[in-house]
């Protein structure tokens, strides 16, 4: 699935996407500013997460619950130094949970990743819009 949108469009973007039924375990890649975060945010509200999402720079996830009970757990990785750091704080556990694990900067834990995964990729256009790519 390839989309082209402005921002004022993410809403029905995340509905597209969750309606694709992509696996639990998401990857989100692009460039710093690209977006991830923000569409993150987005896709929690459309999964029915009412509390207010941030991004987990500096506690490595954050954890949410949805209107319906299931679990949403978001992670980013830039400021990872190693898998080890990863695996300390219990990725697999998060991983193998069934639960929805949506992932920045993957590429940082690339050996941890279960081989059974979505990945979407976000791309910043020069006129403001944005170019997903859901694998």
């Amino acid at each position: 699935m390839e989309i082209t949108f402005s921002l004022d469009e993410i809403g029905n973007v995340a509905e597209l996407i969750v309606a694709a039924q992509p696996n639990k375990i998401l990857l989100f890649n692009g460039e710093m500013g690209a977006g991830k975060t923000t569409f993150i945010k987005q896709l929690c509200k459309t999964l029915g997460v009412t509390a207010a999402t941030s991004s987990p720079s500096f506690s490595l996830v954050n954890e949410y619950e949805t209107s319906d009970n299931q679990v949403v757990y978001h992670f980013d990785f830039y400021r990872l130094k190693n898998e080890t750091e990863a695996l300390d704080m219990g990725v697999d556990d998060y991983l193998y949970s069934g639960n929805w694990c949506f992932i920045e900067w993957a590429e940082n834990i690339a050996n941890l990743i279960p081989e059974t995964h979505s990945t979407i990729t976000i791309e910043a256009l020069p006129d403001g819009k944005r170019f997903l790519k859901l694998n």
